[in-house]
């Protein structure tokens, strides 16, 4: 198998792995924000009172926001991507150099895009669990637990955020990989395009030495024929 049918084939691949990782954090934040009654427990604050409750100073709920939207925008592309990559391998057609450009270029941004939303992820919900362990022996331990008179339910929040770490950070390490892939494709079509210009050249500068020989084969003779007949056209006087 060629190299490009292999990268293309491992191309689908990863974005098959990008898309179930997709859902990875786009089901555990929206799960999240709906039980914590829209508010986002990323990098949110507070203390605990007197009473045993934590009372919580809730940061911008685009913490959760911005991940859900990444989470999306990685869901759509690899569903476009499975779709044309797969038309491109069984009908054996070609990407264009532009496309190829545009997929490393959108490789890249979706890399970016991937580690802040994981970065995101992981620093915020630090910050909420030193709050909790402040009063609980772990983070895992106040998950499902009474901790606010707000009306929340923080079920499940423990493995909903770690689940969602766990989606960012391996989707970030896809797309890398995805990234180098498209890059490789595109090297190779440059080189691919550099032989076919420089076969090229090379077939016409063979054909002009051919062209140059075959005028230096012809005898004395013929020379002199082809200089004649010129003149043997030219009328005489009466």
């Amino acid at each position: 198998m060629a190299l490009t049918n292999i990268i293309l084939l491992s191309q689908i691949t990863g974005h098959v792995v990008a898309f179930i990782l997709s859902m990875c954090i786009i089901v555990p934040m929206g799960l999240h924000v709906h039980s914590f009654g829209g508010h986002c427990l990323l990098f949110a604050s507070g203390e605990w009172k007197e009473d045993g409750l934590f009372y919580a100073i809730w940061a911008s709920q685009s913490y959760c926001n911005y991940p859900i939207f990444v989470g999306v925008a990685l869901f759509l592309v690899s569903s476009i991507q499975i779709y044309r990559l797969s038309v491109v391998m069984y009908r054996e057609l070609e990407i264009t150099f532009l496309g190829l450009f545009f997929d490393v270029l959108f490789g890249i941004l979706l890399c970016v895009m991937t580690l802040i939303s994981a970065i995101m992820i992981t620093l915020g919900f630090i910050e909420w669990c030193s709050d909790m362990t402040q009063r609980f022996p772990s983070c895992e331990t106040a998950d499902g637990q009474n901790i606010t008179s707000e009306a929340i339910s923080t079920s499940g929040f423990y493995i909903e955020m770690g689940t969602a770490q766990f989606g960012a950070w391996s989707s970030f390490a896809v797309w890398v990989g995805l990234s180098v892939f498209a890059l490789l494709k595109l090297i190779n079509n440059h080189e691919m395009r550099n032989v076919k210009v420089s076969m090229y050249i090379e077939r016409q500068r063979l054909m002009n030495e051919d062209a140059y020989r075959s005028s230096l084969s012809d005898t004395p003779e013929q020379i002199n024929q082809q200089q004649q007949q010129p003149h043997s056209s030219v009328p005489t006087n009466a």
